[in-house]
């Protein structure tokens, strides 16, 4: 029987008293969250790597054209081309993770991310390969695709279900840090390549740097992800007896008996995507190519906004903790309902501080809704649908509010040349997070193991 919006799930129904954890499982769950961080920055970071590149170079050099339009849509065609095969990942990373265990599902799609990246780096250009050349960028755009549909649920999830009773939102939101700070260390390794080659040298060829880079940070990652501990659900022997067998096939199953909760955890989470991805690589495009606005503004502008989310991420997940997971993602969307007119209106007096200001502001409020969400979307579904629930919401989430976004916006701005278009585009994707976060129950006190 499907149990879709109900406020009472039987695998995961009321808490029950936890013996303290050790000095050493505190310490083992600080080093999972920690390495679930490194892994999922590594791969936001190349994600990041991909869409400022995109914003900046890639059009013309796969996708020539007289229009600049066109060749802007087909650079960020290619970006969103990654979103529709993230649906893949989760299916096949989502059976991995709950058949086998999260921590398999997570080195895997690790290194499937870091060779798509670096291919990226050595491809030939559109004027040396012809049309090879864009073919074998979307093909290895697809398997960015696929390998992040797999990460993020695996990584909050390893976090999660190692946290200590009453911390679970805290340690699944560390983990959740590594969108933004995959983008600053992208931005840190894009503007010094930027100023010391220049435009025209970033353009010629030293575009491919900051993929190549990855290669130590993937390197880096496989290291630290191969030396934690698999999850408690899959480690202990005990759990896994008491818990229901896992199913053959994870998403068939999550269809059939928590539709309901699935369709609104992506609304939860649809809102905060498409702030996320417009703030991030649709206006570092848009502000210098349609409004004049200086590069390295609207580059530092989404930098520092992304900062600020950071400082305050693990403060407004402990607040979660506290006081619950839907008062907190509450404000956070209403607060995103009201400021995105305002924030993308601030593109319109190009000017650096009033930019960064609204920014800032925007991406605080992103944090409100995205520091929860991690624990929220896997405290929805019991442990044994759990890689592939969390990882389809949101990642589904992510595809229809953040992949084509850009293109979205796009679109938007060559009928209505008004940045306040973004604004209302945006307001109206958080005001239906909104309305699906009032329909969700508080999951916070909902048992985790079973």
């Amino acid at each position: 029987m499907p149990d879709s919006t109900s406020k009472t799930v039987p695998e995961t129904a009321g808490p029950r008293p936890a013996a303290a954890p050790s000095a050493a499982a505190k310490g083992e769950a600080s080093r999972v969250a920690v390495a679930s961080l490194v892994g999922t920055t590594i791969e936001y970071y190349d994600f990041a790597v991909y869409g400022t590149a995109a914003a900046l170079v890639l059009g013309p050099a796969f996708f020539p054209s007289g229009n600049a339009t066109a060749s802007s849509l087909a650079a960020f065609l290619t970006f969103a081309a990654a979103f529709l095969s993230r649906p893949l990942g989760v299916v096949l990373f989502g059976t991995i993770g709950d058949r086998l265990g999260r921590r398999q599902a997570l080195v895997t799609s690790l290194l499937l991310m870091g060779v798509a990246t670096v291919g990226v780096g050595l491809l030939p250009t559109y004027e040396t390969a012809g049309l090879l050349a864009p073919v074998l960028l979307v093909t290895l755009r697809l398997l960015q695709g696929v390998s992040m549909g797999g990460e993020w649920g695996g990584a909050v999830l390893l976090a999660a279900e190692h946290a200590p009773p009453g911390r679970r939102a805290l340690y699944a939101s560390i983990p959740n840090v590594g969108p933004s700070l995959g983008f600053l260390l992208s931005s840190a390794v894009i503007l010094p390549t930027l100023h010391i080659a220049g435009r025209d040298g970033f353009t010629n060829g030293a575009w491919r740097i900051p993929f190549l880079l990855s290669t130590v940070l993937v390197v880096i990652g496989l290291w630290v992800r191969t030396t934690v501990s698999e999850s408690p659900v899959f480690s202990s022997p005990a759990r896994r007896t008491a818990q229901a067998p896992a199913s053959r096939f994870p998403l068939g199953a999550l269809l059939r008996q928590h539709p309901g909760r699935l369709l609104l955890g992506i609304g939860a989470a649809i809102g905060g995507s498409a702030v996320y991805y417009l703030t991030i690589v649709y206006s570092i495009s848009y502000g210098p190519k349609s409004l004049g606005i200086p590069q390295n503004t609207m580059l530092t502008a989404a930098s520092i906004g992304a900062a600020a989310g950071i400082a305050i991420t693990l403060p407004v997940a402990r607040l979660a903790d506290r006081i619950g997971r839907r008062p907190v993602m509450l404000t956070g969307a209403a607060g995103c309902v009201v400021w995105a007119v305002p924030m993308y209106a601030s593109l319109s007096s190009r000017n650096a501080l009033v930019i960064t200001g609204a920014y800032t502001v925007g991406l605080m409020l992103l944090a409100l809704m995205f520091s929860p969400v991690a624990a929220f979307l896997a405290e929805l579904f019991p442990a044994r649908l759990r890689y592939t629930g969390a990882s389809a919401a949101f990642i589904l989430a992510n595809t229809l509010g953040g992949g084509f976004a850009p293109l979205v916006a796009t679109w938007l701005n060559s009928h209505w040349e008004s940045p306040l278009v973004l604004g209302f585009y945006t307001g109206g994707l958080c005001l239906l997070s909104l309305l699906c976060l009032l329909a969700l129950p508080e999951t916070r006190d909902h048992e985790f193991d079973a």
